[in-house]
Formats: structure tokens, sequence, C-alpha cells
């Protein structure tokens, strides 16, 4: 696990801190008033509720305590941005549940922590933040369990966001290996790059 801490450090020093402005919204739609950099974060799609981006940067294999690279476990964070209809949404769930409400006057989205099993076809956010107006975290969620990419359906936000990423996955794959912290084993580096679990993955 310090092999995954280390990464998930990287991610909050490298993908977040350095956007300080706020956001405002606009009779239920996201206006947006600080700019995402594009050379971190690709957009994927905008809803009535929400903006969906994920951070280029830092997808990356999972890696072992041994140095050995998992090809068939892809990390990739994200970021959410939420219109005032999804905030107040969201602070009436924890108001109903019970759960604190502090600083949540200043909820503006959320990051997420997706691990995809490549041969199992599933997906998994194992780690869920409440992110207030200066990208501090509220609250932290890592209940998630995976589930099968299949069995979403395919036009839905979920599913069009998540194809979208293992879509520029595949394109990049030579480059998450190359720049990762660890090493293939003897038996995947007699892998063809199209024998490569990413590669033989169907997108959902």
């Amino acid at each position: 696990m310090k092999k995954f801490k280390k990464f998930l450090i990287g991610i909050c020093t490298t993908g977040l801190i350095f956007i300080n402005s706020q956001i405002t919204f606009a009779e239920g739609s996201i206006v947006d008033q600080y700019k995402i950099p594009e050379d971190i974060y690709t957009w994927v799609q905008s809803t009535d509720r929400a903006n969906y981006y994920f951070n280029h940067q830092q997808i990356g294999y999972y890696v072992g305590e041994d140095g050995i690279i998992d090809l068939d476990t892809l990390i990739v964070p994200t970021i959410c941005t939420y219109d005032e209809i999804q905030i107040q949404d969201v602070v009436s769930k924890r108001r109903w549940n019970m759960q604190s409400l502090k600083g949540y006057d200043k909820l503006v989205g959320r990051s997420d922590y997706l691990t995809f099993k490549l041969s199992e076809g599933t997906v998994q956010i194992t780690e869920r933040n409440d992110l207030d107006d200066k990208w501090g975290t509220l609250d932290t969620d890592r209940s998630g369990t995976p589930f099968k990419l299949s069995d979403l359906k395919r036009n839905s936000v979920e599913c069009r966001f998540y194809r979208s990423i293992l879509r520029y996955a595949k394109k990049h794959n030579e480059q998450f290996i190359k720049r990762s912290w660890g090493k293939l084993s003897p038996k995947d580096q007699k892998l063809s790059p199209e024998d490569m679990p990413l590669m033989k993955m169907v997108l959902p």
C-alpha cells in the first residue's frame, strides 16, 4: 500500500492545490470562474448538474511493494464540479443521514480515485472526497465496491465518463508504463502491446 499512498499524495500535490479560484452559479447552470488546467485535466462532459474531468498526468498502473507494475490495475484520479442544485442535493442527503454539515456551505464538488481491474472489466471508487471552495477535503468515503462496467447503461453519464477515460488510456498505454516508477515483470516484458490487459479490454 505504500506505493499507492505515494501515488495519491502525488495526485493531491500536483493536481488540486494550484486551483485557487472559486465557483459561482447562475440559475442552476455551472459557471466556472476558474480554469481547470488543460495540461493536467481532460474535460469529458458536462451535465445540467456537474462537470467531469480526469487527471491525465496522474493516470497510472498500480505498483506493488516489490516494484512490479500491475498491468491489470489502472488508477485514475478525477474531479467533478457541481451546480447549486447538486450541492443542495448532497447537503440534504447528509442532513437526512445525520452526517456532519460542517464546511458544506462551501461545497463545490468532489474528487474520486478510480481503480479499474482490466481483466475483470470492473471499476471501483476507492476513495471519494467532498471538496470545498479552497479544494480542501470536507469528508472522505472509502466504502466503494467494484462493479461491472458491462452492467452500466451505455448512454449513462457514468458509462460515457469511464469509456472516455479508457479510450484515452488505450492511446497512451506505452506512456503510462514508461513514466511509472516500477518495472514490468519478466512475463509482462514479453507481452506485445496488443496483448496487454488494457488493450484487450472491451470498452463499455
